[in-house]
């Protein structure tokens, strides 16, 4: 009887004990580095308002405890082509964990409206986005492709142009499938708002100031299309 006692004292003492413990702390989360690599939409992007700054402050609300860098890497008139010539300069030696490219307009852009500039032939395109791709996962980057998003704002316009963004469109997808990357679907995103949104069918004036630039609510549109599709991958 001594003995239950006892062991029945020592018992209680244990689990005081460990009651006493204090809780492990919570294993800090690890810094993350976004690059946006694009054209002048993403340069755009880092001023006051514009998408880059708004996922910025997006994810410093949503992420209070953890250090997160973002840094805009978007040069106006860009092309694939372009984004493969300074990919290491500009986006691999900045050692990030996540890329977020946003490319694709000037590919199609510059085929019809400018003189003095071509576009992107579809399979160069898409072998520089799996080029693009690639070299990043080898870094061991998580990359997220967003599609291209528009070339006047109404969806059902059928000019060339916007079947063209169409088709480019399509590959992204494809490319974000067959390489595992995220695919933020701005292009879809546009057309399902702008079917609901834009029944005059202006060119512009909803999402952008001339049918390619965002305005002020296309910014906001933008961050919260690439905030949904980051947030899983941090």
């Amino acid at each position: 009887m001594l003995r239950l006692l006892l062991l029945l004292a020592l018992t209680m003492l244990l689990i005081g004990c460990v009651q006493n413990e204090p809780a492990p702390e919570p294993t800090p989360m690890a810094p993350a580095r976004i690059v946006f690599f694009g054209d002048s939409i993403t340069e755009a992007g880092v001023q006051t308002g514009g998408y880059v700054t708004l996922v910025d402050s997006m994810l410093a609300s949503a992420y209070p405890e953890r250090s997160i860098e973002i840094i805009g890497a978007g040069i106006s008139g860009h092309k694939v082509p372009d984004l493969q010539e300074r990919l290491e300069r500009d986006v691999l030696s900045r050692k990030p964990t996540h890329v977020v490219i946003y490319i694709g307009i000037n590919d199609i852009w510059h085929f019809h409206k400018f003189e003095g500039v071509t576009g992107t032939e579809a399979d160069v395109f898409e072998a520089g986005l799996r080029d693009l791709i690639g070299q990043m996962q080898a870094a061991g980057v998580e990359v997220a492709l967003c599609t291209p998003s528009v070339i006047g704002e109404d969806p059902d316009d059928g000019s060339i142009e916007n079947t063209d963004l169409g088709r480019y469109a399509d590959i992204s997808r494809r490319v974000a499938s067959e390489t595992g990357s995220a695919l933020c679907d701005l292009r879809d995103a546009f057309e399902t708002h702008l079917r609901a949104n834009n029944a005059d069918k202006a060119y512009e004036g909803i999402l952008t100031t001339d049918g390619v630039h965002l305005n002020e609510a296309g910014n906001q549109f933008v961050a919260e299309q690439v905030v949904e599709v980051l947030t899983p991958l941090l």
